[in-house]
């Protein structure tokens, strides 16, 4: 086993708006006069940045609201003593080792509860406690000319709960499965390569929507605040309202709402009350991902997504629950309707442009589809595409049935860098033309 981990901090945040200018002051230091020590330090900010900010924020209307969230936890992950939990780890663990192939195996569980009271001197006062939990199983083979390895969920295994949610994401129940898988990738041959339709299963298709449709559509980006750091965006402000993001299949929500995935709240940040909005609606996009203070500089439309990740971080613009809507196709349907294809299922890299446009991904399992129907298994299947095109390109949408409630802790933005949670659920879905290749290509 190796070494246990467990932390915890606690700290303030400061925001004050002095001469049009804004200022932040953090501090771990709760007593009076370390409070005060911060709120001077954000306040001597706030002045010397008056004269070189892009807007008055002495100008901007914040919101005025209070409120409580807790997530909706039945079984609290840490509230079983550490033995039981530790031996029901190690027992899953024993079962993923059935071969000689098998050369490393691992499970683990990480844990966070997260609280928060937001206080304002318009009376606002928002207090928030956020539970979330993430399983993980890998399994690693290996011959004498290959090493392929296999994982439950990929990096999109989160939810909001305690150990309830790890029933939920078949955690006790899939590490035989992620064997087996393991096991035929490593006897499979490279997946082909050429132009061909790609059925993308739900652990892909988060990291398709998170890279390519949720950074692109983050406000902050779009009016520049990433460019030197994590780059900018294809999307320009004018294209709000109007731009055909992707084929009329396309429907894309934003939504904290959801009280099990991994990044649901009640308010953001600021204090904004969060509700469910339409980025894209039948392939238009409608507005961008930008809280209170990204609008006021855009003069355009955004959602309650201004979050700090913890208590020494600023407020930035940051995904929440970004989802694609289900749409009419059973699995069965979407596998008929394709004659030359591959199913994908979990990414294992990714690589994007600065302009979160052209993209490449590679994923841990290929199964190719012939004719109809799925056929061989194939390793280190990789696509790549335009993100202004690819989505247009989408031909089919799973229905609610096949439709996924996935997410992940460390979505990385901002400078000094905040990594935080970002929901994503998704059905599998059809895209037409995309450029397969395989790990000899």
């Amino acid at each position: 086993m190796e070494p246990l981990q467990r932390s915890s901090d606690e700290g303030i945040m400061i925001t004050v708006f002095a001469g049009g200018g804004i200022g932040y002051g953090a501090t771990s230091d709760l007593s009076p006069a370390g409070i005060k020590r911060a709120a001077t330090s954000a306040a001597d900010w706030a002045k010397t940045s008056a004269a070189r900010t892009v807007i008055d924020f002495s100008k901007i209307a914040m919101p005025r609201t209070s409120g409580r969230y807790a997530s909706r936890t039945k079984t609290p992950w840490l509230g079983a003593p550490l033995t039981e939990r530790v031996n029901r780890l190690r027992d899953l663990c024993a079962k993923l080792k059935t071969s000689n192939e098998v050369v490393d195996w691992s499970t683990g569980v990480w844990a966070a509860r997260t609280e928060s009271l937001l206080l304002t001197d318009s009376g606002s006062e928002i207090e928030q406690t956020i539970d979330m939990i993430m399983p993980g199983t890998t399994v690693r083979v290996a011959n004498a000319a290959d090493t392929q390895t296999r994982s439950l969920g990929g990096y999109g295994n989160a939810r909001q709960g305690g150990a309830e949610a790890l029933d939920d994401l078949g955690f006790w129940s899939g590490g035989e499965r992620v064997t087996q898988e393991a096991l035929q990738l490593l006897a499979a041959p490279n997946c082909p390569a050429g132009v061909m339709d790609v059925l993308l299963a739900p652990d892909q298709m988060i990291l398709q929507i998170h890279e390519s449709i949720g950074h692109p559509l983050e406000l902050d980006r779009i009016l520049g605040d990433e460019r030197n750091y994590a780059g900018r965006s294809f999307v320009s402000l004018d294209m709000l309202g109007t731009y055909q993001y992707g084929s009329p299949l396309l429907n894309i929500t934003f939504d904290p709402t959801i009280g099990n995935q991994i990044a649901s709240y009640a308010f953001d940040d600021e204090g904004t009350p969060a509700t469910r909005e339409f980025v894209i609606r039948n392939g238009i996009l409608e507005r961008a991902l930008g809280g209170t203070l990204s609008q006021q500089r855009a003069g355009k439309p955004g959602v309650a997504n201004s979050r700090a990740v913890n208590w020494n971080r600023p407020a930035i613009d940051r995904m929440a629950n970004l989802n694609l809507e289900p749409g009419t196709s059973t699995m069965e349907e979407m596998v008929s309707q394709i004659e030359r294809g591959v199913l994908l299922k979990t990414n294992n890299s990714w690589s994007i442009d600065d302009s979160r446009n052209k993209f490449q991904f590679g994923c841990e399992w290929g199964q190719l589809i012939e004719n109809g129907k799925l056929t061989s298994v194939v390793k280190n299947p990789c696509y790549r595409g335009i993100s202004a095109t690819f989505w247009r390109n989408l031909k089919a949408v799973g229905n609610s049935a096949t439709n996924q409630l996935m997410g992940t802790p460390n979505c990385g933005k901002g400078e000094p860098n905040q990594a935080i949670p970002v929901g994503h659920a998704s059905p599998p879905c059809v895209f037409s033309a995309v450029d397969v290749f395989g790990g000899e290509a």
